[in-house]
């Protein structure tokens, strides 16, 4: 069955976790123990209705002061599709723990007040998820109870939302408001009864239409080799085969492609799916993959297209997202993963910081600090073939681990 995944981001009492729990409840997601469960601590709390964020906040902490604090992939399915759901926390003190959990999304949700609009926590969703590519946004305006499902509210929302995206790089065809109730369920799954002046469809029905096949743009082919195979039988005791995941564009029998970082060139001369020979693959597949010529190739070297040659290099700029309580600051040094590929990469300068509310950039700086978005240099000891994340998300993106503590230091986007 076809998988949507989907970041969330919202303001504090936005009513993120609530309208998880809702389109759970709704899609009949939820287990009878849970659903009992949700019963019982609502009744506790005085509520006469279902507290639906009790869904989703796992953490203690978060039950307790009713915020999201960690990343929760929470998994649901219609009859059209299943749903990964990344819930962010929107606060700024966690925005490594939002832009972890949207690096893998398809698509983005946004939730927004009614009451009270665009704010400044929503121009750093938008940020993020910029930053990130994500390429089909869903506009939730929720809690439309509390303004009396007003269309003139709506509107004048709409229209900070308009002003907002101007700021980025978004298309309009790629943005989709949405007013909603989680609370009590308007426009999330069902239609509702309250906005009649509301002709498009539920926040579910938009979902269910995304066609995940679209929502990726680059082109380029890319196939880092994750193993070389060499079965070593009789039967196949000349068989030389590279397998990994194909990113960017197709690959056919006949391709001419080259290997990096040598260069060599050579044909596609089988395409293998487990047991299976096919004369093309689409991105995303899992496949092995054979080469008329006896070449040299090993796990961390990449197979693309002749006419297709990421840049090589052992200079790069990036943007980082800083994930670690030391700073980031010129000279020191790091493992650079990227891909299957590691190398070693020096800090040569930490340019500006970034203000996540599109107002620009700090400079001179001297380091980034926990959480802080910002601009570097690096310098590798060995090169790297790599294209900008704006051209392709996957061989565009790396991250910088701490030689140390081997722990994830920061997330990089190559520019």
């Amino acid at each position: 069955m076809d998988v949507l995944k989907i970041a969330t981001a919202g303001s504090v009492d936005d009513g993120k976790s609530t309208l998880i729990g809702r389109i759970l409840y709704d899609t009949q997601s939820l287990t009878e123990d849970k659903l009992e469960a949700i019963e019982k601590k609502s009744k506790q709390r005085g509520f006469d209705y279902l507290d639906f964020s009790l869904a989703t906040d796992g953490l203690v902490a978060e039950r307790e002061q009713g915020i999201t604090i960690d990343v929760a992939h929470i998994y649901f399915s219609t009859a059209n599709r299943s749903y990964i759901i990344a819930d962010t926390p929107g606060h700024v003190e966690y925005t490594r723990n939002m832009v972890t959990g949207a690096s893998t999304s398809q698509v983005a949700i946004i939730l927004i007040d009614a009451r009270k609009g665009v704010i400044e926590q929503t121009s750093r969703h938008f940020y993020i998820n910029n930053l990130l590519r994500i390429k089909d946004i869903i506009i939730a305006v929720n809690k439309m109870d509390l303004v009396d499902f007003s269309e003139e509210k709506y509107n004048a929302v709409q229209e900070e939302i308009q002003t907002l995206i101007s700021k980025t790089t978004y298309k309009e065809q790629n943005i989709t408001t949405i007013p909603v109730s989680a609370l009590q369920g308007d426009n999330v799954v069902a239609k509702s009864q309250n906005m009649p002046w509301y002709t498009g469809k539920t926040l579910v029905e938009h979902l269910e239409q995304i066609q995940t096949q679209n929502v990726y743009e680059e082109a380029q082919t890319r196939f880092p080799v994750q193993t070389v195979i060499r079965p070593k039988t009789t039967d196949y005791h000349d068989f030389r085969g590279y397998a990994g995941k194909l990113y960017g564009g197709d690959i056919s029998v006949g391709d001419e492609v080259a290997v990096l970082p040598s260069g060599t060139q050579s044909k596609v001369k089988q395409i293998y799916f487990y047991d299976e020979e096919f004369d093309k693959a689409g991105r995303g597949s899992s496949i092995t993959l054979t080469l008329e010529d006896d070449v040299n190739v090993s796990r961390g070297d990449m197979i693309v297209k002749v006419a297709e040659k990421p840049t090589v290099s052992k200079e790069l700029q990036a943007t980082v997202c800083w994930m670690d309580k030391k700073p980031l600051t010129a000279n020191t040094k790091y493992s650079l993963q990227h891909g299957v590929h590691n190398v070693l990469a020096k800090i040569v300068d930490v340019n500006t910081v970034e203000e996540t509310n599109f107002s620009g950039v700090k400079t001179p700086i001297s380091q980034l600090q926990l959480n802080e978005i910002g601009n570097i240099q690096l310098k590798l000891n060995k090169p790297l073939f790599f294209d900008s994340y704006q051209e392709n998300k996957h061989n565009g993106g790396f991250i910088l681990i701490d030689l140390q503590t081997n722990t994830t230091a920061g997330v990089g986007f190559i520019n």
